[in-house]
């Protein structure tokens, strides 16, 4: 079966980083998770290289699906439900949700 990675760029809101980042970890992976496709997740804090980023979270969930819009749809339409519990922590002004497909192998540097 195909796979693909849901990427996830997102915020809190000024001063609720805490609240934020327990609601993601408790709740909203475990929230997606429970969508059919998506089969694991795993987030990260943006470190910039240099400069400044727009985002300050990141959350790669990986997706086995034929249909990764379909996907998507169940997850959109769970949301429209209302099971799924959204925070107001979550800064959603810019929030940038795309998905993505291998162009090939991952290639790992040769061992040491």
């Amino acid at each position: 079966m195909p796979r693909y990675q849901l990427i996830v760029l997102t915020n809190a809101v000024k001063g609720r980083d805490g609240e934020f980042n327990d609601w993601y970890d408790n709740r909203h992976l475990a929230d997606v998770l429970s969508v059919p496709g998506f089969t694991g997740a795993q987030r990260f804090r943006l470190e910039p290289a240099s400069g400044s980023t727009d985002w300050s979270y990141l959350a790669i969930y990986d997706m086995e699906t034929d249909d990764p819009a379909k996907c998507m749809a169940d997850l959109q339409a769970k949301g429209a439900a209302g099971q799924m519990v959204m925070s107001d922590a979550a800064d959603l002004s810019n929030a940038t949700v795309f998905y993505a497909s291998a162009l090939g192998p991952r290639v790992d540097a040769p061992k040491r």
